[in-house]
């Protein structure tokens, strides 16, 4: 019995001896990483020598074992060497470079690396020679090597991996070559590129799945210790390469309660239709707005929270806003975005304090093209395509630069470019929402297009959508027959924002109006795409579109007025009440 005793402590003792050595080793391998790349004093500041476990670094992911699996390293800039002692991560699988600086050579010591399933070295400025023995490497499939300055022949082995890109270097593949210098799925182009994320979506959505459940055991076992993780995002949308493309970070609860003062109600920055928005600031002084969904557990609520960290996640360009990162507990759901320092279009328009500027002329014209752009990148840029279906000034987002940011996808819907249409439960807000999708409940790219064109309305009038107090005036409660009406009668100036104090060019706001007016028109075929949209507003197509909008318009008056003869038409009831939001406070 006591021998027995003995030899199960032996046992653990020299498992936690092998424990110590392996970390070492990784620590060390990953410290020389660090040093060979150049990083600043700000870049990896908790890669600590000193510390015998890597697993509670930032972009480093370990197994159950404590063995390092994943290491994550794009777009930070670096411009030094690859370290040979990366060999020593026997158990890495993943390791990731891409859309830096690194000069010098491959080292020979990566064909060590004999569990690796996904290296990506994209868009470096690496010269020489693929070392042989990376041809070997049994278990890879994704090896990403485009646009850096590598020669020479390529290992047999590499061309036996599912994906891989070696265009952009002078190497022995190509046209005059029988070998083809990408794989089918990547494709030689910069766009098809984006295709090669493709191919491994759903082992990346198998990490994340398994990088929370590992986090969660971590958490358990070492509640000392504090963790991030970060998560490479899949794109299925071409990359705005104005924008870092990044990672999502795994934010821990203790984090975002003390970012927003125990998510303290003088935080809140809004109310949407599955929660609420803090404002919030990191230990490092960064602001963000944390989305808190309070009843993701109600029908839809899960829901929401998966689609806006799919939709957001890959979509990236200028005018969308970016998602840094989410946190997940058994009861809560979180999102982190930045923070918006100038609020919502809505806000600027009608809401500002005493003393706020006003929105101005230049400023609303550049809103209405930055949006019209963000939309147009998920309609026409992304496979399967986006729809928001809540478009409206209140979900276009200000930057610091009064930019415009196109915000709140959680009532996005991925549409199979297949399919025209989709038909799903109406939400949105009334007033907003196209007539096809109210009546029918099929949405498409053109919902979106009308949606646009009352926030058109929105920024040249500085009104709501329905606004009740205009039946003391007039019959027009919608916005939008207020401003067909005022059209046909050339009273624009009556249209405009009385905000603006006449400081702003009528050509322009009359070419606006007319834009707007031909995105909401009944039949969805006859709106613009969101691309013609843009053109327009830079001043390409109008006018002939403008006239066979005005025929169509008179003969749809006409019709009007003689079925208005016909029928002795009755008053309705109608109630002052706020625009109705079918999906809630957004």
């Amino acid at each position: 019995m006591f021998f027995g005793l003995k030899l199960v402590f032996g046992v653990l003792i020299l498992a936690c001896l092998h424990s110590f050595v392996s970390s070492d080793a990784q620590g060390d391998a990953l410290i020389a990483l660090k040093t060979s790349l150049n990083a600043s004093a700000n870049q990896l500041s908790d890669w600590n020598q000193n510390m015998v476990n890597p697993c509670t670094w930032t972009k480093v992911t370990c197994d159950n074992n404590n063995n390092v699996i994943y290491v994550s390293l794009s777009a930070l800039g670096f411009s030094g060497v690859l370290s040979p002692k990366i060999g020593a991560l026997k158990t890495l699988q993943t390791l990731v470079l891409q859309r830096n600086a690194i000069t010098g050579e491959i080292p020979e010591e990566f064909g060590t690396l004999t569990s690796l399933t996904m290296l990506d070295l994209d868009n470096n400025r690496l010269t020489g020679e693929i070392p042989p023995s990376l041809g070997n490497l049994p278990k890879l499939q994704l090896f990403q090597l485009g646009s850096n300055g590598l020669s020479g022949q390529i290992p047999g082995g590499l061309f036996k991996v599912p994906k891989y890109n070696f265009t952009g270097n002078h190497l022995n593949c190509g046209i005059n070559v029988s070998q083809r210098c990408a794989s089918d799925s990547v494709g030689s182009s910069n766009k098809s590129k984006i295709g090669t994320v493709l191919g491994i979506i759903v082992g990346i959505v198998c990490l994340l799945v398994f990088g929370g459940l590992l986090l969660l055991f971590w958490k358990g076992r070492h509640k000392g210790y504090r963790r991030e993780v970060f998560v490479d995002v899949a794109g299925l949308c071409e990359v705005d390469r104005r924008i870092p493309f990044g990672q999502l970070k795994r934010f821990s609860w203790r984090e975002l309660q003390l970012a927003t003062d125990n998510f303290n109600e003088k935080n809140v920055l809004g109310q949407g239709g599955f929660g609420k928005v803090y404002k919030g600031v990191l230990s490092d002084n960064t602001k963000i707005a944390v989305k808190r969904l309070t009843d993701y557990e109600s029908p839809g609520g899960d829901a929401a929270f998966q689609r806006e960290v799919e939709m957001i996640s890959v979509a990236v360009h200028r005018n969308l806003l970016r998602l840094i990162g989410f946190c997940t507990t058994p009861t809560e759901r979180l999102l982190v975005y930045p923070f918006m320092q100038n609020l919502s279009v809505a806000y600027r328009l009608r809401d500002i304090k005493p003393g706020e500027p006003v929105l101005d002329w230049s400023t609303r014209k550049r809103v209405a093209l930055g949006t019209a752009r963000g939309l147009e990148y998920l309609h026409e840029h992304c496979n399967p395509k986006i729809i928001h279906r809540d478009v409206k000034a209140a979900n276009v987002l200000l930057d610091e630069d009064f930019e415009a940011v196109v915000g709140d996808f959680g009532l996005a819907k991925l549409v199979d470019v297949r399919k025209t249409n989709v038909t799903t439960q109406v939400r949105g807000t009334m007033g907003h929402i196209a007539p096809e999708y109210l009546s029918t409940g099929k949405s498409s790219e053109r919902t979106d297009v009308f949606g646009y064109g009352i926030m058109l309305l929105e920024l040249v009038t500085g009104q709501r959508a329905i606004d009740f107090s205009r039946l003391e005036e007039e019959d027009d409660v919608l916005l939008l027959d207020h401003v067909k009406k005022l059209e046909r009668e050339k009273r624009l100036d009556d249209i405009v924002d009385r905000n603006l104090n006449k400081h702003y060019n009528i050509q322009e706001v009359e070419m606006m109006i007319q834009v707007a007016l031909l995105c909401t028109q009944s039949s969805p075929e006859d709106r613009p795409l969101m691309s013609e949209v843009v053109r327009m507003l830079e001043g390409e197509g109008l006018a002939e579109r403008w006239e066979e909008w005005q025929h169509v318009e008179v003969n749809r008056r006409q019709e009007y007025e003689r079925l208005q003869t016909r029928f002795d038409w009755g008053e309705d009831s109608i109630y002052n009440q706020d625009a109705v939001e079918l999906s809630g406070g957004r």
